[in-house]
C-alpha cells in the first residue's frame, strides 16, 4: 500500500513538473528560456524601453524621380537619419529608372508605394491617390509660387513640395566667355550663338546636348520652348490649346528649329545613343555650352574640374516683341498614398525632409529653390535665380495644355524627328492625333 502511494505522488510530482516546463518553454522569449519581463506603458529609469527588435519594424516604402547620383546621395543621407531618429522604421527609398512608366503600372493596380514623387502632376495625375496633407506644419511655410500648384480649390493639399522648377537653360560660363558671347536673349540669338561657338572652336565644343539614351531632354527642348512660341506672347494660343480649337500647324516651328539644329552641327551627332550622365564630363571638359534643363548635373561637372562655371538662363522668347521667360511648377514632391497602412509613419516622414537643414541640403544639392519659406540655399545658382527674380515664370506647357501621356510622345517624336522617320510636319500630326487620343480616355 505504502508503495502504491509513492508511486502515485512521484507520479503526480513529475507530471506537475513536466507541466511547468512546458508553459515555461511555450513563452516567446528573445533571451534564451525564461520569460522575457512585461514592459510598463511608462518605464521607470531601472527599467528603460527596449531597442526595438528586427520584427517589431516596420518598412516605409519610398519612390523618387531624382535621377542626379548626387540628388540620389542627399536624399539617401537623410532617410538614413530618420531612421537613426526613428528605430522603429525603416524606409526603402528607390529611384526607378523608368518612373512614370513604373508608377502608371502601380495605379493601375492601386498598389502604390507609401511615399512617392509626384513629378509636376500632384493634382492631374495622382490627385485621387493621395491623402490630404493640409493639417501638416510644413503646411504654411509653402511658398507663394508653390502653394498654389500643390493646393486644390476646396484647400487639401497634395504633396510637400521639397523643391520648386525654375527652368531654363544652363550654360557654360567658360565657354561663353572664350567666344565672347552674350546670352542669348531670343532664339534668333541662340542660334547665332551656336553658329558663331561652332566655328570657332572648329567643332571642338558642341553648342548644344540632347541624350536620346535620356529621352526626357529631347521632350525637355519642346515642352520649355512650347511657352514661348504658343503662351507667353501677347497673341497667343493659350483658350485655343485648352478648349480644343488649337491649329497644330502653328506647332510646327518647333520640330522644324529642333532639326535645324541637328541638321547644322548645332548639336552632339551622337544624339540617339548619347547618355545624360555623359554631360557632366562634358560641361567639366568646355565640349559643351548649352544644356536644355536646370544645372543638378553640376556637382558631378566639379568632380571632374572644380574650375568648371556653369550659369542659369531664362528661355529665349521666339515672338518679335516678347520677352524670355521660365518653366515652372512642381519639380521634386513627396506625396503619401492614401491606401497605404503606415500614414501617420509616411507623414512623419515628410516631416522630416521638411526640416530646414534636410530642405536646404536637398535644394543645394539640386541647385533648385526650396518649395518651403524659411530655407536658405546657398548653392552657386541662387544668385541667378536672384538675377532673374523678375522673369514671368510659366507652368510647364504639358502639364496645363496637354493631356497626361503626351510627355512620351514628345519625347519619342523628337528623337524620329533626328532619326528622320518623321518631318516637322508629321510630327505635328502626330500630336493632333495623340492628343485626341488621350483626351477620349
Amino acid at each position: 500500500m505504502f508503495r502504491k502511494s509513492l508511486f502515485t505522488v512521484t507520479a503526480l510530482m513529475l507530471v506537475s513538473s513536466l507541466s511547468l516546463m512546458g508553459c515555461s518553454n511555450s513563452t516567446n522569449s528573445n533571451s534564451g528560456a525564461s520569460a522575457a519581463p512585461t514592459v510598463s506603458a511608462s518605464p521607470t529609469a531601472d527599467k528603460p524601453t527596449p531597442t526595438p527588435t528586427k520584427q517589431d519594424k516596420m518598412t516605409l516604402s519610398a519612390f523618387m524621380y531624382v535621377t542626379s547620383p548626387a540628388g540620389q546621395d542627399a536624399y539617401t543621407q537623410i532617410a538614413r537619419d530618420f531612421e537613426k531618429q526613428n528605430p522603429n522604421i525603416q524606409v526603402d527609398l528607390q529611384f526607378p529608372g523608368d518612373y512614370e512608366n513604373v508608377l502608371k503600372v502601380k495605379m493601375a493596380a492601386n498598389e502604390l508605394p507609401d511615399v512617392f514623387d509626384t513629378h509636376g502632376w500632384a493634382q492631374i495625375r495622382y490627385g485621387k491617390y493621395l491623402t490630404d496633407l493640409k493639417a501638416e506644419s510644413w503646411v504654411p511655410q509653402m511658398t507663394d509660387t508653390i502653394k498654389d500648384v500643390v493646393t486644390d480649390k476646396a484647400g487639401k493639399v497634395y504633396v510637400l513640395p521639397i523643391s520648386e522648377a525654375k527652368d531654363g537653360i544652363s550654360y557654360n560660363v567658360n565657354v561663353l566667355k572664350k567666344y565672347n558671347i552674350e546670352v542669348p536673349k531670343t532664339f534668333d540669338e541662340f542660334l547665332a550663338a551656336a553658329g558663331k561657338i561652332k566655328t570657332d572652336s572648329k567643332g571642338d565644343v558642341t553648342p548644344f546636348y540632347y541624350a536620346g539614351a535620356d529621352n526626357w531632354t529631347v521632350g525637355q527642348f519642346f515642352d520649355e520652348f512650347a511657352s514661348p512660341l504658343l503662351i507667353s506672347p501677347k497673341e497667343n494660343s493659350a483658350s485655343a490649346l485648352l478648349d480644343g480649337s488649337f491649329d497644330w500647324t502653328k506647332w510646327t516651328p518647333l520640330p522644324t528649329k529642333f532639326k535645324e539644329m541637328f541638321d547644322k552641327g548645332y548639336m552632339n551627332r551622337d544624339v540617339i545613343t548619347a547618355k545624360y550622365t555623359d554631360l557632366a564630363k562634358l560641361f567639366a571638359t568646355d565640349k559643351v555650352a548649352f544644356f536644355m534643363g536646370g544645372p543638378s548635373f553640376a556637382d558631378d561637372a566639379y568632380k571632374v574640374n572644380k574650375d568648371t562655371k556653369i550659369g542659369i538662363m531664362p528661355v529665349p522668347s521666339m515672338v518679335a516683341g516678347d520677352q524670355p521667360s521660365f518653366s515652372g511648377g512642381e519639380r521634386d514632391t513627396m506625396g503619401v498614398w492614401k491606401d497605404s497602412k503606415h500614414i501617420n509613419e509616411a507623414k512623419k516622414l515628410l516631416a522630416f525632409y521638411a526640416k530646414p537643414e534636410n530642405m536646404a541640403k536637398i535644394a543645394n544639392v539640386m541647385k533648385l529653390p526650396a518649395g518651403l519659406k524659411g530655407v536658405t540655399a546657398t548653392h552657386e545658382f541662387a544668385s541667378f535665380y536672384d538675377q532673374y527674380s523678375s522673369v514671368r515664370v510659366f507652368p510647364y506647357f504639358d502639364r496645363v495644355y496637354l493631356p497626361s501621356g503626351m510627355w512620351d510622345v514628345m519625347c519619342n517624336s523628337g528623337l524620329d524627328l533626328i532619326s528622320g522617320h518623321i518631318t516637322a510636319a508629321k510630327y505635328s500630326d502626330v500630336m493632333k492625333e495623340n492628343v485626341a487620343r488621350l483626351n477620349k480616355k
